[in-house]
């Protein structure tokens, strides 16, 4: 059964259940005459039938087994609404469908939000299909199935009926393993966003390398880098993890230059665990970034299905080791020589953080 309180957090959405303070908002998309589109199927057609809706009826998926229903929001307003249903939890397929309001479409919420729940739903646990079907002649549809990343399968003649009549409909589908990372949705939080690197980094990560002992106390990496590494990074090899990992750029929310960056790497599934790392620039210490991005990370581990998230540090690099427990991370021993160090290797240690563990 999928998560009660299942949230996922997007570039600039937030994909949530339905709650009761919601009436607001529904009253507002019904007036609109948008309950067929911007709401979930059974959603009420009247005002008189919202609260029930919201405290009952927008739930019974959930409570069937068979999917959920969410509001996709952004800026605190409902835009739309995204569903899995169908769930066949024995095969390891469920099919995704979505609405966005009127006034709200031609922003790509549509693509986002099925990106978004579709990375989650195939990262961990036992679905391995998403299945988006569409009208023949539904040319939007079509394209925010194919933005999202869906392979095109077939068209099944006279499948889907609507008011004037059959339609044929086209079907895509989205396999676990298909070439997307469960890990690129951007993540935020209260002081600091974390995001794809992008070229405009490349002189911020060069600074931060060639001019802060630190980083080359401990990165062997940081050894003679150039800006052309730095653009390679930038715009290739930190988008190149894949399924097993991320990169994240740490950008202060309030603006600024390039904080730092997270990773998540040596994700393996069937233990359920994975290793997160980070390094910040030295114009953005001591501010608490790297201790709320790593929580962040952490945070979005555990939710995807991962059992334990661990950090390895050089036994000399006590301020990594303190913002490490800042976030929650409890030290657990020394493993012996376990880091490549400029020069030779180093003694680490190791934390970690157990599912239900974060506070």
């Amino acid at each position: 059964m999928f998560d009660e309180h299942l949230t996922i957090t997007t570039e600039r959405l937030v994909l949530r259940p339905f709650g009761p303070g919601d009436a607001g908002q529904v009253r507002e998309i019904i007036k609109e005459g948008g309950h067929t589109t911007g709401l979930p199927p059974g959603a009420p057609g009247h005002p008189l039938g919202i609260a029930s809706w919201l405290s009952q009826g927008v739930h019974e998926l959930w409570r069937s087994g068979q999917g959920i229903h969410l509001a996709m929001e952004a800026r605190g307003m409902i835009v739309g609404a995204i569903s899995l249903f169908k769930t066949q939890w024995g095969a390891g397929t469920t099919e995704v469908g979505y609405g966005v309001r009127p006034v709200h479409r031609g922003r790509g919420y549509a693509p986002e939000a099925v990106r978004g729940l579709t990375d989650r739903v195939l990262g961990i646990g036992p679905l391995r299909r998403v299945e988006l079907r569409a009208n023949l002649d539904n040319t939007a549809s079509i394209r925010v199935a194919e933005k999202a990343g869906f392979t095109r399968e077939g068209v099944l003649r006279g499948a889907g009926f609507e008011d004037d009549g059959p339609h044929d409909l086209v079907v895509f589908g989205l396999l676990r393993g298909d070439g997307r990372t469960v890990f690129d949705s951007r993540l935020s939080g209260e002081r600091v966003i974390l995001r794809p690197f992008a070229r405009r980094d490349a002189f911020d990560v060069l600074a931060a390398v060639t001019d802060d002992p630190e980083i080359g106390r401990w990165m062997p990496w940081a050894a003679g880098y150039t800006l052309e590494r730095a653009v390679e990074w930038c715009t290739r090899l930190a988008h190149t993890n894949g399924i097993s990992g991320a990169n994240f750029a740490i950008e202060p929310r309030d603006g600024g230059r390039l904080a730092g960056a997270v990773g998540v790497q040596r994700a393996d599934r069937e233990r359920g665990d994975v290793e997160v790392g980070y390094w910040v620039s030295p114009w953005a210490r001591r501010q608490g970034y790297a201790t709320e991005a790593t929580r962040i990370v952490t945070g979005h581990l555990l939710t995807l299905g991962f059992h334990r998230v661990q950090l390895v540090i050089a036994t000399g690099n006590h301020a990594s080791q303190a913002a490490a427990r800042r976030a929650g991370f409890v030290q657990e021993g020394v493993l012996r020589q376990a880091l490549p160090v400029p020069g030779g290797r180093s003694d680490a240690v190791m934390f970690s953080v157990l599912k239900g563990e974060m506070q």
